[in-house]
């Protein structure tokens, strides 16, 4: 994000390059990598070695942020943490993301997408009630602490633009994705604080009626009403206004406790159709609904497209690929172009010669005592 927003990133790797590098061997794998460093310069740099130390310590001397994500403690560990850091630079916003925190009796637990979402709650509410829990399918709390990282990290910049200092800021992935159980939580608080069952495709909160994925002939559709028109105008379109008088779906509450009852009138309605033709006909009608598409689908949304927020891109590693642009937009100010993420160590030159200065026969010593 902040690479396309125009910042100077340089990522540094250990030797044998990050996990997601790693993951290349396997298929399409490697996909991940090119969507997510896009417009960055690639140094490699061995911590464990007091020269690959020096070497941090003179890139945070001239660098705004420094943002890592080790086990809490271990920057600590190799005498790089904030409070070594922030003396050779006081004006650096040194940003931290884990899994559970720097603090507190869990900050040790092992934190990927997978054990976040379990210890979070997710995916106890992911899924159908006679079913097992399942994971939520994109990595949601990655994403989730990775933003509200880069808004700590925006937030500390401003501050060090009145304060002249820089600042720690850390975000917890299962801190992060809580919110968004808010409807989960409504159910939870409603019940007496009772554990409610998985919903589904229903809404978290059993608060909206009708709310659900429905078949057509050829696939699914997601419909949903927030409001009396929408309902009303659901209605029309299935020709069946008489239901309006019928007690059972009178407002919200009736509605929702009838939620079988409606959702078998829907999906008998919605499984004549085409989802496009539907989708189409809801759409005229002003109910709020979207076709189940898949990814092939969404790769090629000519949308997306238009506005440059998905761009076909041919790039030096892994041929032609479909890369996301920066979601986040400014008047006046057309999106980056996308420079292709690079190879493992592709721009050490440039960093440790051009931008630190280093000479020809101390860039070779550093490789030759393998630091980079």
């Amino acid at each position: 994000m902040m690479a396309m927003a125009g910042a100077n990133i340089i990522k540094i790797e250990a030797k044998g390059g990050e996990n997601l590098r790693r993951r290349g061997v396997v298929g399409g794998a490697a996909l991940p990598f090119a969507m997510l460093n896009s417009n960055k310069t690639f140094a490699t740099l061995n911590l464990k070695t007091e020269r690959g130390r020096e070497l941090l310590r003179a890139m945070v001397k001239r660098g705004d942020v420094l943002v890592e994500n080790f086990a809490p403690g271990a920057m600590e560990r190799l005498g790089v943490g904030y409070d070594k850091l922030r003396k050779v630079n006081p004006r650096l916003i040194y940003g931290s993301g884990s899994g559970y925190g720097r603090s507190g009796p869990n900050k040790n637990y092992p934190a990927m997408d997978l054990t976040v979402q379990a210890m979070a709650g997710i995916m106890h509410v992911t899924g159908f009630p006679d079913r097992p829990p399942v994971k939520a399918g994109p990595a949601v709390c990655d994403f989730f602490g990775g933003v509200h990282l880069y808004g700590a990290i925006m937030t500390a910049l401003y501050e060090r633009e009145k304060t002249g200092v820089g600042r720690l800021v850390e975000v917890s992935m299962q801190e992060a994705v809580y919110a968004s159980l808010s409807s989960n939580l409504g159910l939870h608080y409603g019940s007496g604080n009772s554990v409610p069952a998985r919903t589904g495709n229903r809404h978290g909160g059993m608060a909206e009626a009708p709310y659900n994925v429905y078949p057509t002939k050829d696939g699914y559709i997601a419909i949903i009403c927030v409001s009396e028109i929408h309902w009303k105008s659901l209605l029309g379109v299935m020709q069946r206004l008489d239901l309006l008088t019928d007690p059972r779906f009178a407002d919200l509450k009736s509605r929702v406790e009838h939620v079988d009852a409606i959702d078998e009138l829907v999906g008998a309605f919605t499984a004549g159709f085409e989802k496009q033709d539907l989708f189409d006909l809801l759409m005229r009608n002003r109910v709020p609904c979207a076709p189940v598409r898949d990814l092939d689908e969404v790769v090629n949304d000519k949308h997306m497209h238009a506005r440059r927020a998905l761009e076909w891109v041919e790039h030096p590693m892994y041929g032609r690929v479909c890369l996301p642009n920066t979601p986040m937009r400014f008047d006046g100010v057309e999106p980056m172009q996308i420079k292709p993420s690079g190879e493992l160590g592709c721009d050490n030159r440039a960093v440790y010669g051009d931008w630190l200065g280093l000479s020809e026969t101390e860039l070779q010593q550093l490789v030759d005592e393998e630091v980079i």
